[in-house]
């Protein structure tokens, strides 16, 4: 192929990085506004520019080093920087160093996490993740805006209590330990009837309660990590011996 013709396929994918950066730029905006739903709001739409630039990446065959590293710099704006920024503004602000001091180690565990996956992504079964990935944690925040804005009225006028601050350093935890999450990446290779029905469905219910369902599916996704663990731990008490990150490394 002409060098000139496959430089062309990489701006795509990259266009598609960079909207989802422009997303998470103008979520931080709108939080220095006030405009809470908006930054929520723009989370989310990154996160679907998130999901699609890899994709569209290999379908052109037109992945790179260059588009993986603008794609985590990308995804530390994005579900690190600007999420940090809206739950501070939000929900952290009142309660002083503890509440900035859980926005900073949201975004310093996210940078951790991101970097982890960067040199870990060809030594890990692709079924799983390795943590809670830095968009899941992000969606844990901003579905949490949408989901008070549904229930309780305008989230600007709101102080959540003080155990929320308390959230916000469990979801840094699970971003940098060794908790296993269902990736999906095996899933959308099944030929399956049944899958087919369940995705349906899925967008059925989205679009029916967006605001709900997409905190009860953040928050379960959250969630399942640990449960896994816990049913794991249940299933096998003396533990099976797993690759430890430090010795991966």
């Amino acid at each position: 192929m002409n060098p000139a013709i496959q430089n062309k396929n990489y701006v795509l994918p990259n266009f598609v990085t960079i909207m989802g950066l422009f997303c998470g730029f103008y979520s931080i905006i709108a939080s220095l506004n006030g405009n809470y739903y908006h930054a929520a709001s723009a989370t989310l739409v990154a996160f679907i520019f998130d999901g699609i630039d890899g994709k569209i990446a290999r379908l052109m065959n037109a992945t790179s080093d260059f588009g993986i590293q603008l794609d985590s710099l990308s995804d530390l704006v994005s579900f690190g920087v600007a999420p940090g920024i809206l739950v501070y503004k939000w929900a952290l602000e009142p309660y002083g160093r503890l509440g900035w001091m859980a926005a900073f180690l949201f975004v310093a565990c996210g940078a951790l996490r991101l970097a982890r996956f960067n040199v870990m992504t060809k030594k890990i079964d692709p079924k799983y993740f390795i943590g809670l990935p830095i968009p899941a944690a992000a969606s844990v925040i901003a579905s949490s805006v949408l989901f008070v804005k549904e229930k309780f009225g305008d989230p600007e006028s709101i102080t959540l209590p003080i155990w929320f601050t308390m959230t916000i350093y469990i979801l840094a935890f699970l971003m940098v330990s060794n908790i296993r999450y269902f990736s999906g990446k095996t899933l959308f290779q099944q030929k399956s009837y049944n899958v087919l029905v369940l995705f349906v469905l899925l967008i059925f219910i989205i679009g029916l309660i967006p605001e709900i369902s997409l905190f009860v599916l953040s928050v379960g996704y959250a969630l399942s990590g640990l449960l896994l663990y816990a049913y794991k731990k249940i299933k096998h008490p003396s533990g099976q011996p797993e690759d430890d990150f430090s010795e991966q490394m």
